[in-house]
C-alpha cells in the first residue's frame, strides 16, 4: 500500500481462495514435465498484485516423472530471501515419523579456524585487495561493463530486453557428485558449477560453429571466440550465523539468524573453453569460486544496493 508516496505495510486478513490456486490440467497430457515447465515459465511473465499478500501457492494436481503432483511456491522477495523463506516452510512441515515435530535442521560444524582472527596478515591483504577489485567491477558492471553477447544472450542481443524466463530442471545423482567431490577433495558446490561450466562452454561452441559448413565435424573444434566475458549474479547469505535456522529463532530479537533480505551480490565469472579433461572444469570451478569467498564482496554489494534503495526508492 502506497502512503504518501511510499510503500507501506499493513494488516489485512488473507482469503486462500486468492493464494491457493488450484488450475484445471488435463491428464492426458503427452509430456508432463514440460507441461510443469510451461505454467512455471507463464508464471514469470506476470507479477503477484500488490492488492493481496504477496505470496501464492499453485498445486497441480499432474504426476510427472518424478512426483504425483506439484506445488509452486511463489513468494515476492521484499517478504524475505532464501534463508527465511526455507524457515518458514520447515515450520510449515512436520516430521513422518513423527507428525507433531518439526523437521530436523542440519547442523555444519566447521573445523577451519578463521586466518584473520589467527594472524594471518597476508591472507588480511589478500582479502582487502580482493575486495576491492570486486567492488569495483561490481559498480562499473552496473555502469557500463557489460557481457560479450552470445547466444545465450536471447532478446537482449535484439534490443528486446529479458523477455520470459523458463526454468527447466534436471535430476542428477548426489552419490555421483558427491564421487567426485571426494576424489578431488572440494565441495558439491565446485562439482556442480564445473558441470555448469563444461555444459555452457559445449552448448556455445555448438552454437558458434553451426554458421559453419561442417557441422558434425565442428562440434569437436573449438569454434569459441577469444575473451568472452560470462558472469552470474550470485546471491550470498550474509548473516553472523549461516545455514537454516527454525523460524523460532529468526524472530528471536537480537539473534544472529535475522529473519527478511540479508543478501549480497557476488558477480561469478565463467571461464568459456574447451578441455580435453572434464575434471579441469571442476578445478577452475574451484579456483574461481575459493577466490570469491576470499573477499566480502557480498557485504559491500549488500550495503551499497540498500544506500540506493534508500536515496532512490525502491523503482530505481
Amino acid at each position: 500500500m502506497k502512503k504518501d508516496g511510499e510503500m507501506k505495510w499493513v494488516r489485512t486478513k488473507v482469503d486462500l481462495d486468492k493464494h491457493v490456486i488450484v488450475p484445471t490440467l488435463h491428464h492426458t497430457i503427452d509430456s508432463p514435465d514440460k507441461t510443469v515447465e510451461d505454467y512455471i515459465s507463464n508464471l514469470s511473465k506476470t507479477s503477484i498484485e500488490f492488492s493481496k499478500p504477496l505470496w501464492e501457492l499453485h498445486i497441480l494436481n499432474l504426476k510427472t516423472s518424478d512426483a504425483e503432483s506439484i506445488a509452486v511456491f511463489r513468494i515476492h522477495h521484499s517478504l524475505g530471501d532464501g534463508m527465511s523463506l526455507m524457515s518458514l516452510v520447515l515450520a510449515c512441515s512436520r516430521q513422518i515419523s513423527n507428525p507433531e515435530a518439526l523437521p530436523t535442521l542440519p547442523v555444519k560444524k566447521s573445523s577451519n579456524p578463521d586466518p584473520v582472527n589467527s594472524g594471518g596478515i597476508w591472507w588480511t591483504i589478500q582479502l582487502v585487495w580482493n575486495t576491492i577489485v570486486d567492488v569495483l567491477m561490481f559498480v562499473a558492471t552496473a555502469l557500463f561493463l557489460k557481457d560479450t553477447v552470445t547466444p545465450l544472450s536471447g532478446g537482449q542481443e535484439k534490443g528486446d530486453g529479458l523477455g520470459s524466463r523458463r526454468f527447466v530442471y534436471r535430476t542428477v545423482s548426489l552419490d555421483d557428485i558427491k564421487l567426485i567431490k571426494n576424489g578431488m577433495k572440494t565441495t558439491i558446490n565446485d562439482v556442480v558449477m564445473g558441470v555448469s561450466l563444461a555444459g555452457l562452454s559445449r552448448y556455445l561452441n555448438r552454437r558458434y560453429g553451426e554458421d559453419k559448413e561442417d557441422k558434425g565435424a565442428t562440434e569437436k573444434k573449438n569454434n569459441l571466440p577469444k575473451n568472452i566475458r560470462l558472469r552470474a549474479t550470485l546471491l550470498m547469505n550474509i548473516r553472523p550465523s549461516p545455514g537454516i535456522h527454525a523460524l523460532a529463532d529468526m524472530m528471536e530479537k537480537g539473534s544472529k539468524a535475522k529473519w527478511g533480505n540479508w543478501i549480497g551480490s557476488v558477480l561469478l565469472p565463467f571461464v568459456i573453453a574447451l578441455r580435453d579433461d572434464p575434471l579441469d572444469y571442476v578445478r577452475q570451478a574451484k579456483a574461481t569460486i575459493d577466490r570469491k569467498k576470499h573477499s566480502r564482496e557480498a557485504i559491500f554489494t549488500f550495503f551499497i544496493i540498500k544506500m540506493v534503495l534508500k536515496l532512490f526508492g525502491i523503482k530505481v
